[in-house]
């Protein structure tokens, strides 16, 4: 999937460098905004059809929220200090590490609220942190828990890094890790355009 979407991200520049005049690309914000309402609607559809996870849900109640509400401050905190080192506002930094991973849709969020350049940084910066993951999940799960091992992933826990994950640790941390992906995806849109626009 990864390498899908960066092949996407190169052709999607020679096109743009190489074939479309500007008037060409001027619908691209409208087709981009029904772009993500249809990718919103796809996850919101694959949340509803997973009953593990509400079952999991009604079983532990409340306390299913700590590893994803922690990823989550930890992600947006960690931003906000790279951003600070970096020279950028700590609510630019905030929004794009809000993203979780999830590059698709905090990448065109991101692109509306701020322009293309931002929305560039949003997607590049997700897109490595997907990357990095299938790194670190390995040595999280070994040397700081199993649970820990969610942490790298993000919203990508509930997919595309959930075969990592499963295979450095164990079936319930398999299951938390989607949880902490359905989570942490739905706060993506909630996330990103509220801490852009504080």
């Amino acid at each position: 999937m990864i390498f899908v979407a960066l092949g996407s991200l190169v052709l999607g520049i020679l096109c743009g460098g190489l074939f479309l005049s500007p008037e060409m690309t001027a619908g691209m914000d409208t087709l981009m905004s029904y772009a993500l309402m249809i990718l919103l609607v796809s996850v919101g559809i694959e949340v509803g059809t997973n009953k593990t996870v509400f079952r999991k849900i009604r079983e532990y109640h409340i306390k299913i929220l700590a590893i994803p509400l922690g990823v989550a401050v930890g992600s947006i905190s960690g931003g906000i200090l790279l951003g600070i080192f970096l020279g950028d506002a700590p609510n630019v930094s905030a929004a794009i590490s809000s993203g979780f991973g999830f590059y698709s849709v905090s990448a065109v969020i991101l692109r509306e609220l701020g322009g293309s350049r931002l929305g560039t940084v949003a997607f590049m910066t997700n897109m490595f942190r997907e990357l990095l993951s299938y790194l670190l999940i390995p040595l999280v799960a070994k040397y700081c828990g199993r649970y820990a091992a969610i942490a790298p992933s993000g919203a990508t826990a509930m997919d595309t890094t959930l075969p990592a994950i499963a295979k450095s640790t164990d079936h319930e941390t398999a299951l938390m890790a989607v949880i902490t992906g359905v989570v942490l995806t739905a706060l993506v849109p909630i996330l990103v355009p509220v801490l852009y626009n504080l």
